[in-house]
């Protein structure tokens, strides 16, 4: 699914169709218009007697992001944080604050991504739930990619969930949130809106997460749907049985949960982080990252890489390095500076662009203007939803080997989501589908993206190739940045290691 409007339609429909169950698994979901309509079904869903359980990460639980937990108050609605932070849910800068001196349970967090609906239909992707990842974002808005499954493998994504959701570092909302708590967090928003203030009053947490933020400025209040009103936009669920699928051999790739270590854990230090065997989803000791290893080790002809944070560590480089010596033409998109939401994950990627120019990797930095996002990956049949001068930040997360085998999950290629981040996955076998995801990122690197290359007009420096026909000059520097926010960033670049980006 590669348009924002056919990934909200489709979970729509997911949640106003089930019968029996809704388990929903996210890193964050924001308060906002289009998550307040999902949510109402989702609620509506529970009315009729589905079981609904909702499992999310704690980082973003906080301000405003904190109405949806009260979502536990409905009737066979249940709700679990998972590795809950310190600190009282009223402000997310706050609660950073109070865990400053617990920085391993900040940087560590489940990121991945499911929507279940009995057991029978599933998606998984890049998106959190939140306006700016299904373009209705004023500020920015993600650029990303979704698969809806079908069949037998929609049983090892409830596996998944199911074993996320009865883990020890899964906890109960109620035993984190009393009631007094979240009326005062109700108050508070109710407030906000009323005063015309953004939607995010206490700012977005500051350190690295792993996971781009959106700059939401709406005012409307969390369920307010009119809000979400977009000139080619529309709130109507996707017609399932309209659908056209694709069969295909697949398999899951998931992290344990105990890849982020329970309290008692967490005083020793994180343990190898190592993958649940008993579904068989991936070989044992890897994480979903490392699993993807022999994936790039068996390409003979053209690997296609999009991830947002780009920062191979060792083990992605030399598998690089080897598939270059073999032949395989290599192609990654990844964020520019200016597109990157979280300009300091940018220094781990630059600090290696020369390296991987030099073994001939060919490397795309997405635009991020507005012209970028109507033509780059994942606007889908030209719906942009409406996004005004909003800037495009890429999110898509997928692999391509051969034109044969994709990969779409929730991972980036960086440090953060091999080591510390839980993540999931989905491998398909399906030349159908990797046509599909190849044709889109090409359309992207052709009129979305600048190429990075060495100049021997310049001795080798780097040089950004604009897209041809774009009106757009070639580029001796970071594009649409300022000179003060490069320098900042070559000043703190030593200071920022592989790892923490």
């Amino acid at each position: 699914m590669d348009g924002p409007q056919a990934a909200y339609a489709s979970r729509l429909a997911l949640a106003e169709q089930a019968q029996r169950s809704l388990d929903l698994q996210y890193y964050a979901i924001h308060a906002d218009a289009s998550t307040g309509r999902l949510m109402r079904a989702v609620q509506d869903a529970a009315k009729r007697g589905v079981r609904v359980r909702i499992l999310i990460d704690d980082f973003h639980s906080a301000g405003r992001n904190a109405l949806v937990l009260g979502l536990a108050d409905t009737p066979n609605v249940q709700i679990r944080l998972f590795n809950p932070l310190a600190g009282a849910r009223a402000s997310s800068i706050g609660r950073i604050v109070v865990s400053l001196g617990d920085v391993g349970r900040i940087q560590q967090r489940m990121h991945n991504k499911l929507f279940i609906a009995d057991n029978t239909l599933g998606i998984t992707g890049g998106r959190n739930l939140g306006d700016a990842y299904f373009g209705l974002g004023d500020a920015g808005n993600f650029v990303d990619l979704d698969v809806l499954a079908a069949g037998p493998i929609v049983q090892q994504m409830s596996k998944s969930f199911d074993q996320y959701w009865n883990d020890e570092r899964a906890y109960p909302v109620e035993s984190l949130v009393d009631r007094k708590e979240m009326d005062s967090i109700r108050d508070k928003a109710a407030e906000s809106a009323r005063s015309g203030a953004g939607s995010h009053p206490q700012g977005s947490p500051s350190p690295p997460d792993g996971e781009p933020r959106p700059d939401a400025r709406s005012a409307a209040a969390f369920g307010d749907s009119k809000a979400a009103q977009r000139p080619g936009w529309d709130e109507k669920p996707m017609d399932l049985k309209t659908l056209k699928f694709v069969w295909a051999p697949s398999l899951l790739l998931v992290d344990r949960p105990g890849k982020i270590p329970a309290d008692e854990q967490a005083k020793e230090g994180p343990s190898p982080a190592k993958p649940d065997a008993p579904h068989g989803e991936m070989p044992a000791g890897e994480t979903v990252v490392e699993g993807l290893l022999p994936l790039i080790a068996e390409a003979r002809q053209d690997l296609v890489i999009v991830s947002p944070y780009f920062v191979p560590g060792d083990q992605i480089r030399t598998a690089l390095a080897k598939a270059r010596e073999r032949g395989v033409r290599v192609r990654v998109l990844t964020n520019s500076l200016a597109s990157n939401d979280a300009p300091v994950a940018h220094v781990g990627y630059a600090r290696h662009r020369t390296d991987l120019l030099d073994m001939g990797v060919e490397l795309y930095e997405m635009r991020a203007d507005q012209a970028g996002l109507r033509q780059a990956l994942g606007t889908g049949s030209g719906v942009t939803g409406g996004m005004g001068e909003s800037k495009a930040m890429l999110h898509s997360k997928f692999i391509v080997r051969d034109g044969r085998v994709l990969v779409i999950g929730s991972m980036n290629l960086d440090l953060r989501s091999q080591k510390q981040n839980t993540e999931i996955a989905l491998l398909v076998r399906s030349p159908a589908l990797s046509t599909q995801a190849t044709s889109i990122v090409e359309k992207s690197l052709k009129e979305g993206a600048w190429k990075v290359e060495r100049d021997p007009a310049s001795r080798g420096a780097l040089v950004w190739r604009a897209p041809a026909g774009s009106g757009l000059q070639d580029a001796h520097t970071e594009p649409d940045t300022s000179a003060s926010l490069r320098a900042l960033l070559w000043l703190i670049g030593p200071l920022a290691p592989d790892s923490m980006l």
